[in-house]
């Protein structure tokens, strides 16, 4: 199967999950598809993982192209939506292994804050973790990682398509302790 068609299959089944459905402060008031929540321009809850290594450094992903929100934009976190049922930690967990491989790692918490533009309203909850192992890149989601020092992050930023809603958590949670 060609990367093209996994990753359209991995679409359609990542449009048709349930997720949480908020409120603007943040209270849950059901679950729908990830789709009906995108197209309706309700709120949804998600997480951001920032992964460092032991030497301080950020790893970034480049986003593929058949992703529904910013194909093709780097990434500073990890993460994803929160599933019907499912809390913040355990989908943060799920998310930075799915994504980049990494299981079983301390995850601190960094609060959380609301992300609202009009095609992306979302309650995001901001975690951190660190860790050495080997990156193990989901393919239908992740094109490329590395890591970069805080001034190589800084010049991504500048020259290159990046996440907004990461780059707010990095900027709000994240980049001021740093």
């Amino acid at each position: 199967m060609s990367a093209e068609v996994r990753e359209a299959a991995h679409r359609a089944a990542s449009d048709a999950e349930l997720v949480l459905w908020v409120d603007e402060q943040d209270q849950p008031l059901g679950a729908l598809p990830r789709a009906e929540l995108r197209e309706r321009g309700l709120i949804g809850r998600g997480t951001f993982i920032f992964l460092f290594n032991s030497q301080g450094l950020l790893c970034v992903h480049r986003r593929t192209l058949s992703k529904a929100l910013y194909p093709g934009y780097w990434d500073l976190a990890a993460g994803g939506m929160v599933g019907a049922g499912e809390d913040c930690p355990a989908a943060a967990a799920r998310e930075l292994e799915e994504e980049l491989g990494i299981a079983g790692v301390e995850l601190q918490s960094h609060g959380s804050l609301f992300f609202d533009r009009p095609d992306n309203r979302l309650w995001c909850y901001v975690y951190s973790a660190v860790s050495d192992a080997a990156l193990r890149l989901q393919p239908e989601e992740v094109l490329e990682a590395r890591f970069l020092a805080p001034p190589a992050v800084a010049r991504l930023v500048r020259e290159q398509p990046v996440c907004p809603d990461t780059l707010e958590a990095w900027l709000r949670c994240l980049a001021p302790a740093r």
